[in-house]
């Protein structure tokens, strides 16, 4: 037994969050004052910071990302039958959102560097029925997006931004999140900003907002509560979750500081390890904000990404695999889906992993997780 609870003691999660500041005092004051729903004041002073953060004229504050992700795709009342292009090298609720709202989702390559959607080749997948672009910023760099708001001018579209793994990152200096006619971010405990679960969708469009509000709470009318003239979401936050949030964001500029710290350490000990491809420090309009840390597997390295995560695990060391690409996934597939050729996804997904880099890990555990690397290596 005493063995066991050691090896559980040593072994290091891919994420762990830090909850120091504001987080029990903002909770008690929910409790002690009995507001614990959604109707709570948190939630709109989180809802309020979160967008003026992001430079917003809206904030709406949802259950979590996916729910985000489906109120924004709603809001935009997009035809049945239109398509939304966005990239395959993602988390399934992007296409989730597009096909509860019976829409097509059409899938892009990863840009081999970046790790983000190939914006070269969006405007080869435009057709007359392509209605949106959902743009997705991965890991830790922005999606370039000047070619991508120039597309949507050009044929007309909607753009929808997913900056979950966003928060705090900028293109251009203009904060992520701030792009599009609709965005949203997740507060999932790996992002910079945590309620446990939750999400938010933002917009200055005032029209948008007002349908982003009925729709997480069920569509309810203002002249008379329970008729209902559209089916919407119970997709509410609760005020204990607004209260962690708001906590959390008054720390967002010191998590940020540290990222970039993880990021750097790990850049600086893991790059003469000649196995590896790890994650640009920059470009022009960005420098990595470094959400996760990934490395994917060089072509001359003869095990895959699940071979490397078994051999860190063995060593006390959590992982986390890339995504899988969308056009891969057996939901799209097992009933006749076309089977379509992405080769950059594809590699991501099968020689990439993230390491431990959480907002709470100590230098003791990255040095831990620098000398298994070496090991493996050695």
């Amino acid at each position: 037994m005493m063995q066991v609870q050691t090896a559980k003691q040593a072994f290091i999660p891919v994420n762990e969050p830090l909850l120091n500041g504001n987080e029990k005092k903002y909770l008690n004051e929910c409790i002690d004052t009995g507001w614990i729903s959604s109707e709570g004041p948190f939630v709109q002073k989180f809802e309020e910071l979160f967008a003026a953060r992001v430079n917003r004229k809206h904030g709406i504050a949802v259950a979590n990302g996916t729910a985000a992700l489906e109120v924004a795709v709603r809001a935009l009342e997009l035809e049945p039958g239109s398509q939304i292009i966005m990239p395959t090298f993602t988390i399934i609720s992007c296409a989730i959102a597009a096909v509860h709202a019976s829409c097509e989702p059409v899938f892009v390559d990863a840009d081999a560097q970046t790790w983000n959607m190939n914006v070269a080749a969006i405007e080869q997948k435009i057709t007359p029925r392509t209605k949106a672009i959902m743009v997705v910023h991965i890991y830790g760099l922005p999606t370039d997006m000047e070619p991508v708001l120039e597309l949507a001018k050009k044929y007309n579209l909607k753009i929808i931004e997913d900056a979950a793994q966003a928060i705090g990152q900028t293109y251009n200096n203009r904060p992520c999140g701030s792009f599009g006619d609709i965005s949203i971010v997740s507060f999932y405990p790996n992002k910079l900003v945590t309620t446990g679960e939750g999400g938010m969708v933002m917009t200055d469009d005032d029209y948008l907002a007002e349908r982003s509000r009925l729709l997480r709470n069920l569509c309810f009318k203002k002249e008379r509560r329970y008729v209902h003239d559209e089916l919407g979401y119970n997709y509410r936050m609760t005020n204990l979750q607004a209260a962690v949030g708001v906590a959390q964001l008054e720390q967002l500029d010191l998590f940020i500081k540290k990222k970039r710290l993880i990021g750097q350490f790990y850049t600086t000990h893991l790059r003469r390890i000649g196995y590896l491809e790890l994650p640009l420090e920059r470009m022009a309009y960005a420098d990595n904000l470094y959400w996760v840390y990934g490395i994917v597997l060089k072509d001359s390295v003869p095990f895959d990404a699940p071979e490397m995560m078994k051999r860190l695990e063995q060593r006390g060391i959590g992982t986390r695999a890339f995504f899988w690409g969308l056009h891969e996934q057996p939901v799209f597939t097992q009933n006749g889906g076309a089977t379509q050729e992405f080769p950059v996804a594809q590699r991501l997904a099968r020689r990439g992993l993230y390491i431990p880099s959480g907002i709470a890990i100590t230098q003791d555990q990255m040095d831990r997780v620098v000398q298994a690397i070496k090991e493996i290596f050695s």
